[in-house]
């Protein structure tokens, strides 16, 4: 399976993020992406915190992104153009919620932000949980690449 490569000036794999990419920042993601595979038809990208006290934790996921955008403006705010369908978050929030430990001294939770390539369209819930993100992408995907966050408070 091809890797598509996630890029960022400011957002390195297992690595802590720059503030704006934290939930209270402007919960950024990275902004470019590379190696999506001719034929893919459409981009879903998707964070999540298998480290949350309750269970993995989705805070982000993106449907119908066009395959021929290579990502976003620094400074703008989420992975991927507006162009996309945001679905309703963990914190029941639409859009991006960046990395944030539910309690101050938690040790570091790892963020895993992800970008998969489809060759069909991909159906979700309104507010999909992190499992059902996987259960509707990993059989299907093309490609996809992965940068993992570390986060604390």
């Amino acid at each position: 399976m091809a890797g598509i490569e996630l890029l960022s000036g400011a957002f390195y794999d297992h690595a802590v993020p720059a503030r704006g990419y934290a939930y209270e920042g402007d919960s950024e993601s990275p902004p470019s992406w590379s190696g999506i595979p001719d034929e893919a038809t459409g981009l879903v990208p998707s964070c999540e915190d298998p480290d949350a006290p309750s269970g993995t934790f989705a805070h982000r996921a993106v449907v119908g992104i066009d395959p021929r955008n290579e990502g976003t403006e620094a400074g703008e705010a989420g992975m991927g153009p507006p162009a996309g369908t945001e679905l309703v978050n963990g914190h029941g929030e639409r859009g991006c919620g960046g990395p944030h430990p539910p309690q101050p001294g938690d040790e570091g939770h790892r963020y895993f932000l992800r970008l998969y390539a489809l060759g069909e369209p991909c159906v979700l819930p309104e507010a999909p949980s992190a499992d059902q993100v996987h259960q509707a992408v990993d059989d299907e995907q093309l490609a996809s690449g992965t940068i993992v966050a570390v986060h604390r408070r």
